[in-house]
């Protein structure tokens, strides 16, 4: 397992910019699965995420 965690880590701060959108679309699809209801959570969640994925959210 700690193997695949490097190469992920890896991928990650190579491609920030790429992961950041899929995380952005992750949260929005999640969003629109539960209608909205969670969408401070979810968004708090993703910009954490993008904050541990190199320098954090670059598509803004």
């Amino acid at each position: 397992m700690g193997d695949f965690m490097d190469k992920a880590k890896d991928f990650s701060e190579k491609h920030d910019k790429q992961v950041d959108q899929g995380l952005d679309k992750a949260g929005d699809m999640a969003d629109k699965r539960t209608g909205g209801k969670y969408d401070e959570q979810i968004d708090k969640g993703v910009d954490q995420a993008q904050a541990r994925t190199g320098e954090g959210d670059q598509a803004r």
